[in-house]
């Protein structure tokens, strides 16, 4: 059905619907690409990098060990909004325990605190990578 999350693979629990747009940030070629497809898939259009500069819908972030700090992590989902549509999502993917450049999850929940976000969940979105779901506290007021 359109407008509809899809229930197979990732992309339905990170909530990718038919016609949204999606940023992503961090690609390299670590990034797992079947996930990358499925939300494509799921959009109906390709991934914007970076440099995007009008709103979406969805924020993608693919964040290591060796990427930064968490005030460095902190900054790039301050970033990240200053596009975002109000309600839109944002998610941090990061390499699961045991894996090259992982990060733990209170790194992640100190960044989005200190960008003024909260952590609402944590999903398995690929073999290697753990997806945070992060949402905006008190914003649009």
């Amino acid at each position: 059905m359109a407008g509809q999350p899809e229930t197979t693979g990732g992309t339905g629990r990170l909530g990718v619907t038919q016609g949204q747009v999606v940023q992503e940030f961090g690609y390299d070629s670590d990034c797992d690409e079947g996930l990358r497809v499925q939300i494509e898939d799921a959009a109906g259009s390709q991934l914007e990098d970076e440099s995007f500069g009008d709103v979406v819908d969805v924020a993608l972030i693919w964040w290591r060990e060796d990427d930064g700090d968490t005030q460095d992590l902190a900054d790039l989902l301050t970033d990240a909004l200053t596009t975002l549509e109000d309600g839109g999502l944002i998610w941090v993917l990061a390499p699961k325990a045991g894996r090259d450049g992982h990060v733990l999850p209170a790194e992640i929940d100190e960044a989005a605190t200190t960008a003024g976000l909260h952590a609402t969940s944590t999903i398995a979105a690929a073999p290697a990578w753990s997806a945070f779901r992060l949402t905006s506290r008190g914003r649009g007021r």
